[in-house]
């Protein structure tokens, strides 16, 4: 289900021939984003090329897990993944996590993009509501998915500790 993002390349679920660069990009989103992720880069880090390569096949889509990412040039510049519930009185349910852009590769659409991408996965999966969360403070990443039609509806407190210092996120949905 590949999207044409500004740039005329596409968007596409991770393969595992993505592995090593999708180790990368991830590990650089948590490293230089490190209060909008809830994943510490030392939980990643030591995960060898094979894991990668695993979790990229139980990323492809075909299951209740994807992982968007879209390439510029044959590098990766950005991602965003899915998942959908798969307890029986949830299963109408999906969560976006992980939306990340190169910095170099930002104000180009690929935010919306990779959005979009996940939500069409959502939809061939029958969700009828994806949900995701954003940290307090991050106005690009919360403008973005409210130009993708979520809205807030709650602020929860204290979800992550940096540097000694608590972060709240907004938590957004969007019905389908």
């Amino acid at each position: 289900m590949p999207a044409a993002n500004s740039f005329g390349n596409p968007i596409h679920t991770v393969r595992p021939d993505d592995a090593a660069a999708l180790r990368e990009l991830r590990l650089e989103a948590l490293s230089r984003c490190p209060t909008a992720f809830c994943t510490d880069p030392s939980e990643l880090d030591t995960k060898p090329l094979e894991w990668w390569a695993e979790y990229a096949v139980r990323n492809a889509g075909d299951g209740e897990e994807a992982i968007f990412v879209a390439d510029r040039a044959g590098r990766l510049v950005g991602m965003a993944g899915v998942y959908g519930s798969t307890r029986p009185k949830m299963t109408h349910r999906a969560t976006i996590f992980g939306v990340y852009v190169r910095p170099e590769a930002r104000g180009l659409g690929l935010c919306a993009g990779l959005l979009d991408a996940a939500i069409e996965w959502a939809l061939s999966k029958q969700k009828a509501i994806v949900d995701l969360a954003v940290t307090v403070g991050n106005d690009t990443a919360l403008r973005c998915y409210e130009r993708a039609g979520f809205t807030t509806f709650g602020r929860q407190p204290m979800v992550m500790r940096f540097d000694g210092v608590y972060h709240d996120e907004w938590l957004m949905a969007k019905r389908l």
